[in-house]
């Protein structure tokens, strides 16, 4: 899945602040608008006169818009609980079901969705619904999740109760997106950023999209009006492709060719020391690695075996522990200590990036 905005109608943005976010994003290739038909901080009017003319200027470019419904909003909108085809001509191609829909009527919605999809709420989600919705013979082709945002401070989730819901989504194939804050103007009224994950309100956009993306999910930035940098930088994020930023150290041409024009797949089998790329020895077939920088290689390293590795010449590596000089093995970049946090989430076969920082 793609990444993703947050627009408010009626809340901190003008109207024409909306619409810009709206092209810049698409621009820059991500494809998802979340809105929400129920913060009780809107302005009532305008939020009226915004949001029709947001949703079809999201419509008209394609995107995905994802809107939060309960059946309040729907009794507002005058639209049946059933009736999917009203919501698409709104402009709305993903429903939010926050709450109030039994298993029943979210396995009816998702069968008779007429290109609709629906979106569950990852953070509530329990084995319970799933299981039922799994026996009403809910089409789960149509169906992902997307977890809640946090605006006040010390609220958001924990990494541990995160993962534990995303493993349970994962078990029945569905795909989870969370939300990033942005501190170029944070949404109101708290505005101290509105991520999932507590530990996210304080760092970098950057490093939360990528760490997002290595724990498999899509991300959507929560804020009213994001930068366009922090727009490249999540557009750049793929669910289950991990981003690292490193020094380089090598100015070797064929190397930092090797780091600049490729992404990697840890291997299946996982060693103990390192993780191991599988296809580097292949890509640098035919070519002579000079041994240069063979120093201590601590937590993070990035390496390359040399020619003196013979058969193992062009295996790269990054260290999960500290390990000794060797004179068969080149330096080529380092992980300072956040994002060597990165690492854990290589798994087997999953991929991997390495970008200069």
């Amino acid at each position: 899945m793609s990444s993703g905005i947050s627009i408010y109608p009626g809340l901190d943005n003008s109207v024409e602040e909306n619409l810009q976010l709206i092209n810049l994003a698409h621009k820059h290739g991500i494809t998802r608008i979340f809105t929400s038909f129920h913060i009780p901080e809107t302005d009532k009017t305008r939020f009226h006169q915004e949001a029709f003319t947001i949703l079809k200027a999201g419509s008209a470019l394609g995107m995905d818009i994802i809107s939060d419904i309960s059946p309040a909003t729907m009794e507002v909108l005058g639209i049946e609980k059933t009736d999917t085809k009203a919501f698409k001509k709104l402009g709305i191609s993903t429903l939010r079901l926050d709450y109030g829909f039994s298993a029943e009527e979210i396995a009816l919605l998702s069968r008779n969705s007429h290109g609709l999809k629906i979106q569950l709420n990852a953070s509530s989600i329990k084995r319970e619904l799933l299981e039922s919705l799994a026996k009403a013979g809910a089409c789960f082709d149509t169906i992902d999740a997307l977890h809640n945002f946090y605006p006040r401070e010390n609220t958001g989730l924990s990494k541990q109760f995160f993962l534990k819901k995303n493993m349970l989504l994962m078990e029945f194939g569905i795909s989870i997106s969370a939300f990033i804050p942005s501190m170029k103007r944070p949404r109101s009224p708290v505005r101290a950023g509105v991520p999932t994950l507590e530990e996210h309100r304080g760092c970098s956009l950057d490093y939360a999209a990528r760490e997002l993306s290595a724990m498999g999910c899509s991300v959507f930035i929560g804020d009213s009006l994001p930068s366009e940098d922090e727009l490249a930088n999540v557009a750049q994020c793929q669910p289950g492709h991990t981003l690292l930023k490193a020094e380089i150290t090598t100015r070797e041409p064929a190397l930092l060719k090797l780091l600049e024009n490729n992404s990697f797949t840890a291997r299946p089998d996982e060693a103990r020391d390192v993780i191991r790329a599988q296809e580097t020895r292949g890509l640098m077939k035919g070519i002579s690695i000079a041994s240069e920088n063979t120093i201590s290689r601590p937590r993070g390293a990035i390496t390359i075996d040399n020619e003196s590795y013979h058969r193992y010449q062009g295996e790269l590596q990054i260290l999960k522990k500290p390990l000794p000089p060797d004179r068969r093995v080149n330096v080529i970049a380092l992980l300072d200590n956040m994002e060597q946090r990165l690492i854990e989430y290589i798994l087997p076969e999953t991929k991997f990036s390495i970008l200069k920082k």
